[in-house]
């Protein structure tokens, strides 16, 4: 049976007092919970391991990289998260930059969150947060 409460009087999961909020570490949405309602003004982190990470030296220069690489491209152009790796990594062997690949990812969500770069596939603009497999980036 149907709820028998008008529409207007049903409460709402998510008000907006409850926005999405991006984490400051990875940049990926950080969803309002239940367990979160007398902090949530607190929650900085998406999880444990992003509170326990700190930023590193290479998250600032794979930053650096990819805004550095788009501005030579022009404003039109994209590049892939792995040229920002490569350049911070080195240009030896796959070994030398490969681990850098998810940083590389974790620093183009927070330019996105910046309002600096857009993440793209297949040429259309997507959320950074649920974004699955290959990605390109493309200045704002």
């Amino acid at each position: 049976m149907p709820d028998k409460k008008r529409r207007t009087e049903r409460e709402t999961p998510q008000d907006a007092s409850h926005a999405d909020k991006l984490c400051v570490r990875c940049g990926r949405t950080i969803t309002w919970r239940k367990k979160w309602e007398r902090d949530w003004d607190a929650v900085k982190y998406c999880s444990d391991a992003c509170r326990n990470q700190k930023t590193a030296e290479s998250d600032v220069q794979l930053e650096a990289a990819i805004l550095e690489l788009l501005s030579e491209r022009g404003r039109d152009k994209t590049i892939c998260p792995s040229e920002a790796a490569r350049l911070v990594g080195g240009k030896g062997s796959r070994d030398d930059w490969e681990s850098l690949m998810e940083p590389a990812r974790a620093a183009a969500r927070r330019l996105v969150a910046a309002g600096r770069i857009v993440i793209t596939q297949k040429g259309q603009i997507v959320d950074p947060s649920t974004a699955k497999g290959p990605i390109r980036l493309r200045l704002q």
